[in-house]
């Protein structure tokens, strides 16, 4: 079944909790949660305590990305706010495969994630340690990117291993531009989990914006 998982990046920050509480009503699977700390990306958004704050207004999984240099150190601390799921990015980790182990330490789900220029072959390593792929479709930092169609070959190939070892329970979740336009290509081409930001939060009628995408893919 495809998730979709409404990216609060795009959401009225001012009425966090109200966001994320009508994106559950309106037929989301998973809040998504973009973490950023000015430094792996340009951009400054949240952290452990504004996770910890939302999670009361929903019953959905939240799924916490972290676009933070040294995501390490804020594992334990993203955990005890209430993420159900952990991504961390290859490019931020030098040892990747510790830091998704710490990850499963916490009873959290564990979490890859890869940026637009890094290719499929990075995680090749840590496939048979990790509960999710992210691939990146746009450059990650800010919401309302075009989507970047030559990411489909890294979904393809990544879906491919995975099947290849037997791992169909890990998800392959993108992240970018998603919209009625975009979901259809990288749900062929492999992805069952899809964040949208200002494709839902950018619409007053939220559940019609879900909707729509679903019909999209055929959901």
């Amino acid at each position: 079944m495809i998730k979709i998982a409404p990216s609060i990046l795009s959401a009225d920050f001012a009425r966090l909790g109200a966001e994320v509480a009508e994106a559950q009503a309106a037929g989301g699977d998973w809040i998504h949660v973009d973490v950023m700390d000015g430094h792996f990306v340009p951009n400054i958004t949240l952290g452990p305590a504004i996770v910890k704050a939302i999670a009361p207004h929903t019953s959905l999984p939240l799924d916490v990305h972290l676009m933070i240099e040294n995501p390490e150190r804020y594992v334990e601390e993203f955990a005890k706010a209430g993420a159900a799921v952990i991504t961390v990015h290859a490019e931020a980790c030098v040892h990747l495969h510790r830091v998704i182990h710490l990850i499963k330490e916490q009873g959290v789900k564990a979490g890859v994630a890869l940026n637009p220029g890094t290719p499929a072959s990075a995680i090749v390593e840590v496939l048979d340690d990790v509960d999710m792929v992210l691939v990146m479709t746009v450059n990650p930092g800010f919401g309302g990117q075009a989507f970047i169609s030559g990411t489909m070959n890294k979904i393809k190939q990544i879906r491919t291993w995975l099947n290849e070892k037997g791992r169909h329970d890990v998800h392959i979740e993108v992240d970018g531009g998603i919209a009625a336009d975009t979901a259809p290509l990288v749900v062929e081409a492999g992805a069952d989990v899809l964040v949208a930001g200002s494709a839902v939060f950018g619409r007053e009628d939220r559940a019609a914006a879900i909707t729509e995408i679903r019909r999209s893919y055929g959901g």
